[in-house]
């Protein structure tokens, strides 16, 4: 009988263990929702749904877009982000040296698409779908690719490569409310000065690797405060 209780005693600490540990491991994953939300609400009617694109546009103050699809099953990117090449042209950039199968500079609008492809699950939605919503649907079928950055005291969506979409954890605190974020190195091989690209901060960054240790890397930063 004592051994009975004894069993059952561990078998339920066990659980609460459990439960406890998976309780905060998703604290990332709870925060960055409730946060990507006020970012939203922040930006009001910057950020709108197209049927062509069947995705999400988000657009910041001088025009840059982060778009994120409604559903990682359709034959639509699951995230891109579209910016002006002028800057990158201006300091440097020769297009046709950028990884074709990663960047597509359009000449005609003068911009550079970056499509990315996270995932291939379908997104569950109950009644009218909006933007909180679909990235919820990120964040429960794709939890690998949010993560949290230290330094910046932001939460993130890690897109490959190096580049990420990333968000404050408390707008009210922080003066960097969303960043765009780039790996410099690509531009740099077709022919980037990255300190030259107007508008863009280009700097070291502390993040962590995939051992857990951290680590210094270049990016390229669009910062903006939207307070």
């Amino acid at each position: 009988m004592l051994r009975k209780k004894i069993a059952k005693l561990t078998a339920i600490l066990t659980l609460a263990a459990v439960l406890t540990a998976c309780n905060q491991a998703d604290v990332i994953g709870r925060t960055a929702v409730t946060s990507f939300d006020k970012l939203v609400d922040k930006l009001g009617d910057q950020v709108t749904f197209d049927d062509s694109k069947n995705s999400w546009v988000l657009v910041s103050p001088t025009g840059e877009y982060f778009e994120w699809s409604k559903d990682f099953s359709s034959d639509v990117p699951d995230a891109t982000v579209e910016f002006d090449a002028a800057p990158f042209l201006n300091a440097g950039l020769n297009a046709d040296k950028l990884p074709s199968d990663q960047y597509v500079y359009d000449e005609t609008s003068g911009r550079i698409r970056m499509p990315y492809e996270l995932g291939q699950d379908a997104f569950a939605y109950s009644g009218e779908v909006t933007a909180k919503d679909t990235f919820q649907n990120i964040v429960d079928k794709n939890r690998k690719i949010i993560g949290y950055h230290a330094q910046l005291d932001h939460y993130g969506i890690a897109l490959g490569n190096g580049n990420m979409f990333e968000w404050a954890k408390d707008m009210v605190k922080n003066d960097k409310d969303m960043v765009f974020v780039l790996n410099p190195q690509p531009f740099i091989d077709a022919g980037v000065d990255p300190a030259k690209v107007e508008g863009w901060v280009f700097g070291k960054v502390k993040v962590d690797n995939d051992e857990g240790k951290m680590v210094e890397v270049d990016k390229l930063l669009k910062p903006f405060d939207l307070n």
